[in-house]
């Protein structure tokens, strides 16, 4: 298994956020991108020396969000993931189905992206999908449930499924994780809401990904807590003997 390979263990992998700064050219960009960089190496430090597993490289703090993303956002978030390690996977939100998310209409994009994975030679570059995915309205797709989605993205090649909450850092439904995890045979991962507190709720994912927790005060926007990511990790090595 691909999951296997990439981190050495198929359940309770730990993937930990770098929230990158406001790019240059968005509303909130202050920095320049030599500033980026080192904040989002330093950061990737941190979270090495406390012996978590993965991470995630996103420029959430963009807002507001637009699908007219320009080739400058690509470049800028290219140096980033260049500087603090390479890629090895990605997220992916509006894999099958649509949804309204706070920026709009989201449709599917599993066909396009997969083929261009194979047409850039990147198909070691492993896709996880999130599925029913917070800040967003699920009416349009009301009368699909959850385990079917997952299944829809596991039909298109999905590589991994990512559960969440109804916000970024709201707790994902223990109950959705058994009921996809029953459904499908691919990881099921955890994409909101994980703390020190819940986490045994969330030891049979494949993996969780933490980003909210790991900051000052449990926000998203505050500053990596060193001794935040320390702490959790060593529950989790705890749990895992």
């Amino acid at each position: 298994m691909k999951f296997l390979e990439l981190f050495g263990r198929l359940k309770s992998v730990v993937i930990g956020m770098i929230h990158v700064k406001a790019l240059p050219g968005t509303p909130l960009g202050r920095m320049k991108m030599s500033q980026i960089i080192e904040e989002a190496c330093r950061e990737a430090s941190v979270y090495r020396d406390a012996g978590i597993d993965g991470l995630i490289i996103e420029n959430m703090h963009d807002i507001p969000y637009s699908f007219s993303v320009g080739p400058e956002v690509c470049a800028c978030m290219t140096a980033v993931c260049s500087a603090v390690r390479g890629l090895d996977f990605i997220r992916a939100e509006g894999f099958v189905f649509s949804h309204v998310a706070d920026e709009g209409l989201l449709n599917a994009c599993a066909g396009d992206l997969l083929r261009y994975r194979r047409q850039i030679g990147a198909e070691h570059v492993q896709i996880f999908t999130d599925i029913k995915k917070k800040h967003s309205s699920h009416a349009l797709t009301s009368d699909v449930s959850i385990e079917e989605t997952a299944r829809a993205a596991e039909f298109f090649l999905s590589d991994g499924l990512v559960i969440t909450g109804a916000a970024t850092g709201a707790e994902a439904d223990p109950r959705e994780l058994t009921e996809v995890s029953q459904s499908v045979r691919i990881p099921v991962l955890i994409g909101s809401g994980v703390t020190y507190d819940n986490v045994k709720r969330y030891l049979d994912a494949s993996g969780m990904i933490i980003g909210s927790h790991f900051k000052q005060g449990g926000h998203w926007a505050n500053t990596l807590d060193p001794e935040q990511v320390k702490r959790f990790m060593g529950k989790i090595h705890n749990l895992r003997k």
